[in-house]
């Protein structure tokens, strides 16, 4: 199997995309906590295919504050089922809105909030996967891969109103 890897540049920063042909395996921060987890190590071809172009596609209008027309990429994350159960949920959040760690816990029969907040942590899709839409039992922000400051922009890019002073956990 082919895997593909482009740089696209964000207003948050380069993000690495990688794909193969079925499906966008990872949006990442370039330099963020879980970088190209699972895949790195493994030979990537530095090019576009169609899967890559469609992902650029979307987050150009995403961060032009389109409401995007066209679909997300066929997504291809790779984890385990619990993970994968849990990224599914976040991709049922809408833009503007936020669960917690313990909403997506009993939405899916977990008992450890903990638990859910590692899988949440581990979302290769950043941004495609909104994982950033996640809040802490009370509403605090919590932790963010690529860093809190990229999360606050993007809740506040999709129109999410911070009115709390953002508790910043250390975790």
């Amino acid at each position: 199997m082919t895997l593909y890897k482009q740089i696209y540049h964000s207003p948050l920063g380069d993000l690495s995309l990688a794909a193969d042909e079925q499906g966008l395996i990872g949006v990442w921060f370039v330099g963020q906590k879980y970088f190209e987890q699972g895949i790195s190590g493994q030979a990537f071809l530095e090019a576009a295919n169609p899967v890559l172009s469609q992902a650029s596609q979307w987050l150009d209008a995403y961060f032009a504050g389109e409401k995007s027309k066209q679909d997300k990429p066929v997504l291809s994350p790779q984890g385990t089922p619990f993970q994968k159960q849990v990224w599914q949920v976040l991709r049922e959040i809408p833009s503007g809105q936020t669960l917690t760690y313990g909403d997506i816990a009993e939405k899916i029969n977990c008992r450890s909030a903990q638990a859910v907040g590692g899988a949440v942590s581990r979302n290769p899709l950043s941004i495609i996967v909104p994982c950033h839409r996640v809040l802490g039992s009370n509403g605090q922000l919590r932790g963010y891969a690529g860093g809190i400051d990229k999360k606050i922009w993007l809740l506040q890019h999709e129109g999410v109103k911070l009115d709390k002073q953002p508790f910043l956990s250390l975790r």
